[in-house]
Parts: structure tokens; C-alpha cells; sequence
């Protein structure tokens, strides 16, 4: 069947609706050319693309990331439509998510299981001076078949949209090296955040603590497991950590802000010869307490996307191990999401995640 669909995009061009950033500030819906796979990729019609932060951040510029015009979106799961004539695995009709990472596979970083620092790597939905990749807020998107993951039939397809999140806590958790019954310390109750502490708490952590200026999103990390709360707009929260582990400190801090007061709180809250992982990276350069980290030998570990977590991500949906259902805020159509972009992008209260379905009808 597959093969039949190939060659009908050989012979005519068949048109998909998709969400584009035309320029900076304007996302709009327009009809563009349907991608078609290589010998190697599978086609897969979009059932869901989560809106990521750094997307917004592409919406407006300041990452520089998402040179317009690029379709974005990389957060996403659906269904395979067609695969190219080399493919094996994956057949039409299953239900998939993929790796954001489009990784070559066969570098040295790679062949280490390293994808994440691949020597070709691209990113689904960015376009870079250096490439230009389309994403998934589309009716459909190309991708390679090796970056594809099976989902369970327990899994929607709005939920499988968080697995790539998830999958980026799971690997800053693995990098902690975490031994059970550690005491942790989660700074940033976003998105990010707030999937972290869920796989520390899957990882056997006796106490997660987390830090955050938001009283609405400490009481969703309450919900989800959190042993305590501390808001550090108004808490000294260094202090009531450091006092709490008995003079201590935490065995692990991670960071998943990126500012030179969170990094910092971070680095204070750990004990000697604890690991600080960073996660956040809002701004490009900051400060740090360079003589606590060297004189208490603190661990500075940076963790970037992922790298082989899929699997186990979307195994601990599967069993429920992690609930993203709570971070969801709302699953709306394609052609809605230049409203919801104004709306993130204006950092709207007790908006978390939003889910752009290409299939529901506007």
C-alpha cells in the first residue's frame, strides 16, 4: 500500500494545511506541498503537537532559532500514513511519536549512544543558518524511521505529545546519577520542572523539594508528588532547604530555569560533593559561585534533549508512573494555535501546556 501512495506523490502535488511562522509575530494557517518520504522516512499525519517554550521563544526571535518562513512544532505523536521503500519497523497505521532530534546516526558521539550531541544533528521545526527543518504543526511531517517509537494503545496521542518533554527530564534525572533514597531539590515548577520531579520520584528519591515563584504551580507539584513546597519570592528558600537536611544540603539540584539567581540558589542548596544538574537555559551566560563549587566540589552537570530515553518515557506513561494529564491545559485545533501562541507569549496565569490537534475541526 505504501508503495502506492509514493508513487501518487510522484505524480501529482498534494497539498496539507500547516501552521506557519511567516515572520516574527505571525503565525498563519496556509496551504503548503505535502512532504514526501525518502526511502529511509515514514509520513505521519499529525494527530497532536505540544507548543514547547522555546517555540514561543522562535515565535518572537529571541532565540534565534526559527528563521522565518519554517513550519515549527516538535512536541508531537499521530499515525503513520506512508513509508519510504527501505523503511522496516513501523507500519501504516501505527500509532508513533518521534525523536525531536533528527540525529545522522552514524557519527562517534552517536555510535556511543550519545544522539544528543550528534555531529550532524537537526531539530524538527528549526531553522538555523546552518539547516532548515519542518515540523509538526502540520497535517503531516517527514521524519526518519529511526527516530520513531511505537505507542501503546493507553497512551492518547495528546499525552504521547509530552513524551519529548519527558524524555528531556528522564535524561537530566539519569545524568544525576541518583542513588535511592536521595534527597533532591527542583528548581522551576514548569513544564520541564514539573516532569522532572515525577521521574525523581520514579527514581526512589526520599524527598523532592521544589522551588518555584508561583503558588499555583507549587500546588501542582504538591499534586504530583512533591514532599515540600517553597515559594522563593517570598521564602528564603536556600535557608529553609539547608536547615531542613540538617546543615546539609540536598544530595542533587536541578535546574530547570537557567538565571543566575536560580543556578545559584541551586548550587547553595546542594551538600559537599552534591551534583548540580542544569536543565534551563533562559539566558545565554551567568554568574555562579565559583569558589562553593570548587571548595565544596560540586558536580556541575549540563544536560541537553535527550538521548535514548524515549522508550522508558513512554513506558512510564504506559503504566502511570508519570501523569502529564494535569500540565495539559487545553488540546485545540491547528488553526487556533495563533491564538494560543499570543496567549503564551503574554505568559497567561495558570496556562501550562497547549496541544495543537490538526484533526479537530475548528
Amino acid at each position: 500500500m505504501y508503495a502506492a501512495a509514493l508513487e501518487r506523490f510522484a505524480t501529482i502535488q498534494v497539498m496539507m494545511k500547516a501552521l506557519l511562522l511567516s515572520e516574527y509575530g505571525r503565525l498563519e494557517m496556509v496551504e503548503v506541498p505535502m512532504p514526501r518520504p525518502g526511502p529511509d522516512d515514514v509520513l505521519i499525519r499529525v494527530e497532536a503537537c505540544g507548543i514547547c517554550g522555546s517555540d514561543v521563544h522562535g515565535y518572537d526571535g529571541s532565540s534565534g532559532r526559527r528563521i522565518p518562513p519554517i513550519v515549527m512544532g516538535h512536541e508531537a505523536a499521530g499515525t503513520i500514513a506512508a513509508r519510504g521503500a527501505q523503511t522496516s519497523g513501523p507500519q501504516e497505521g501505527d500509532r508513533v511519536t518521534f525523536d525531536s532530534t533528527i540525529y545522522c546516526g552514524v557519527c562517534a558521539y552517536c555510535r556511543k549512544g550519545e544522539m544528543n550531541l550528534c555531529e550532524n544533528r537537526e531539530v524538527l521545526g528549526v531553522s538555523t543558518p546552518e539547516y532548515r527543518r519542518a515540523g509538526a504543526f502540520a497535517e503531516y511531517v517527514v521524519v526518519p524511521t529511526r527516530v520513531v517509537h511505537p505507542l501503546p494503545a493507553n497512551v492518547p496521542f495528546a499525552e504521547a505529545a509530552i513524551v519529548e518533554p519527558l524524555a528531556v527530564a528522564v535524561h537530566a534525572v539519569s545524568l544525576a546519577e541518583i542513588p535511592k533514597g536521595a534527597t533532591a531539590m527542583v528548581v522551576g515548577a514548569g513544564m520541564i520542572g514539573l516532569l522532572v520531579l515525577q521521574a525523581l520520584r520514579d527514581a526512589g528519591c526520599s524527598q523532592i523539594i521544589v522551588t518555584d515563584i508561583d503558588d499555583s504551580r507549587l500546588a501542582l507539584a504538591s499534586k504530583l508528588g512533591a514532599t515540600a513546597t517553597i515559594n522563593a519570592k517570598t521564602t528564603d528558600a536556600v535557608t529553609q532547604i539547608v536547615e531542613g537536611t540538617s546543615g546539609a544540603g540536598v544530595d542533587v539540584a536541578l535546574e530547570a530555569v537557567g538565571s543566575t539567581p536560580t543556578i545559584k540558589a541551586a548550587i547553595e542548596s546542594v551538600r559537599k560533593g552534591g551534583t548540580v544538574v542544569l536543565i534551563g537555559n533562559v539566558t545565554p551566560s551567568v554568574e555562579i559561585p565559583l569558589q562553593m563549587v570548587v571548595s565544596r566540589q560540586i558536580r556541575l552537570q549540563g544536560s541537553a534533549a535527550s538521548a535514548g530515553e524515549y522508550p522508558k518515557s513512554i513506558d512510564m506513561l504506559a503504566r502511570g508512573a508519570v501523569d502529564v494529564k494535569p500540565l495539559i491545559s487545553v488540546v485545540a485545533p491547528l488553526a487556533e494555535g495563533p491564538g494560543w501562541f499570543d496567549r503564551l507569549h503574554a505568559r497567561e496565569p495558570n496556562l501550562m501546556k497547549v496541544v495543537l490537534a490538526p484533526g479537530l475541526p475548528q
